[in-house]
Order: structure tokens, then sequence, then C-alpha cells
């Protein structure tokens, strides 16, 4: 059984198509990822699918009710992790649940036993009484999370759940979304922009950019369709001729670049690092270092979308920072 299905599902705002006609399912207790470039259309996805937006066009069904024509149905069944915090400071961890769970309706005898629980799962029990502003920047998602699942949903979606943590809080939170995924049978949705995260956590993965799906796979697969290694060569001159040339060469089956980097997809990488080496030498091209991998899922999101995941939140925190500057000019 299919706890999601979206079929031709389109979202416009003012002629911009957000959201462009992808249709996809999630079973029942899946875990499955949603990964993009920022603008790429993830959260308008989310957005339709939690009915906080109304689609353009297109049917999804969530938990065997449809969006549009069963909206409070759909709510009561699913939880969100919203990417930005959303906890209120001035109140206990315990006094966040409690309020939430009287917002979906739950009565206090069963509501009391539920947060004794969720709050055991994420292992806040002993901090359930200390005011959430005290709170580490983990112990605040794991309890975002608890509060997710309070009313005990069906689908829960986490918008970029381990954002802004530490390396060790992270894999504690990985944890916790495997544990309440497999124990707990709920079907998840995980945006994220960590791919080591995608692929610990994921059992599919769909890749969108400019609203449209794609890829669409497991991540073992997505990573098997690249094929060969990645030979990764850094050049810091002009390199279109260099370029040209390399594509001539048949046993390279795909060639990206980006920044000062080549990245070459080709079988038997190590035997073929001193042809390349001597290629370039032929053609008066230094280069600075090299490197042999294999493919990984952060490959496939370059392939299939022309940017790695770290250039994306470059592009964006300059975008920022720019934009910071300016109002100050102001």
């Amino acid at each position: 059984m299919n706890a999601i299905e979206i079929e031709g599902l389109t979202k416009k705002f003012n002629g911009f198509t957000a959201v462009d006609n992808i249709s996809f399912f999630v079973e029942e207790g899946e875990l499955f990822g949603l990964l993009g470039p920022n603008g790429a259309g993830k959260t308008t996805t989310i957005n339709m699918l939690s009915t906080i937006l109304a689609p353009t066009s297109g049917k999804a069904v969530v938990a065997g009710f449809n969006v549009l024509k069963n909206r409070n149905d759909v709510r009561r069944s699913i939880g969100i992790v919203f990417q930005e915090p959303a906890l209120d400071g001035k109140l206990s961890g315990k006094e966040n649940l409690e309020f939430h769970a009287m917002m979906y309706g739950m009565k206090k005898d069963e509501f009391k036993k539920r947060i004794n629980e969720v709050l055991e799962l994420v292992e806040l029990t002993d901090k359930a009484g200390l005011l959430v502003e005290k709170y580490s920047g983990g112990m605040k998602r794991r309890l975002e999370i608890a509060r997710g699942l309070i009313h005990r949903p069906k689908v829960l979606f986490l918008d970029e759940p381990t954002l802004g943590l530490d390396t060790q809080t992270r894999r504690h939170v990985w944890d916790y979304i495997k544990k309440l995924n497999k124990e707990g049978n709920v079907t998840i949705i995980l945006t994220t922009h960590y791919m080591d995260e995608a692929d610990y956590l994921c059992d599919r993965i769909a890749i969108i950019d400019k609203g449209k799906i794609v890829a669409l796979d497991k991540p073992k697969q997505l990573k098997d369709l690249l094929g060969g290694d990645i030979v990764s060569l850094e050049v810091n001159q002009d390199c279109k001729a260099f370029i040209l040339e390399l594509n001539k060469l048949k046993w390279i089956k795909a060639l990206k670049q980006h920044n000062c980097f080549i990245d070459l997809t080709l079988e038997k990488g190590e035997k073929r690092i001193p042809e390349l080496i001597a290629f370039a030498q032929k053609l008066s091209v230094k280069i600075d270092s090299v490197s042999l991998r294999k493919p990984s899922l952060e490959d496939v999101f370059l392939h299939f979308t022309g940017k790695t995941i770290r250039e994306e939140e470059a592009g964006i925190k300059e975008r920022n920072k720019q934009f910071v500057h300016g109002r100050m000019r102001a």
C-alpha cells in the first residue's frame, strides 16, 4: 500500500511554475528522500502534500486522503518538522508538547502517556521540565521530532532536520529517525542538503530540479547509473581546449566541469590516470592534483542538476551576503 500518491502535481505562482507536472509514490513505511537545489520545488511540494498550499493542477493523496477534498483528514494523518525552529522558548519541553497535543484535540489522559513515550524516544525525559530557551540546538531538534510524533501520524515530513547541527549530534538525530521509521512504522519524507545523510537514511531518493523530477531510485542504483570510477582533475587555467580533446577519448563515459575541477567517469580509473597525465602534458596542460573515487550521491546530484550541493549552498550564502550589504548601504 502507498502512503503517498502523486500524479501530475503542478504549482504555479503568477505564471512561474514552481512544481511542474510531477508524479511519484511513496510506499507505506518507506523513508523517502527529496533532494534538489534551492528553489527546485522541494518545499513547495511538501507544502502541497501537507495542505499548506493548494495545487494548481494534478492529484495528491496522503494516507488515503485527497489533499484538496479531505484537508482536515490529511492534517490529522501527518506530522511536520519545519526547517526553521517553531518552539516556544518560554515554555518547557513538556509544555510545548502539551500545547501541541491540545491543538490536535487529544484528551489529557491520552496525551500525558504519549508525551512520556515520545520524550523517552528522543531521550529528553530528564529535560522535560527545562525551558526550551536553555536547550542546545540538538535538543531542540529532537524535541521538534517528538512534537511531530505526538498525535501518532502515519506520515512525517522532515524538512532539513539536521541543518546547523554538529556532526555528532547529526548522527544521533539520524538514529532517532531510523528508529521511528523502522520500529514505529512511520512513513517519512525527508529533505536535506547533506548527501551522506540521504545516502545513509533513505530507502529511495527523488532529485527535483527546476520543478521536475529528474531522477528517482534507491541510492545505490542512482550511483550505479554513473558507472565506473570518478577521476577528478584540478586544472587552474583555461581548459576549454583540453576539455574538447578529452571529449574525443572514447573510454571516457561522462565529463563534468565545476570551478577548476574536471570530473571524468570511466572504467578502471587507476589504470587510466597515467594516460590522462600524459595526455595533458602533450597538450601543455598542467594538472595540479588528481583523485580517484567511486561515484557518490554528490556526483549523482552534479550529473542531474549541473551543480554540487556545496556550490548551491555557497551561492545562497553569497546572495544573502549581498542582500545584507545592500540593506546596510540603503
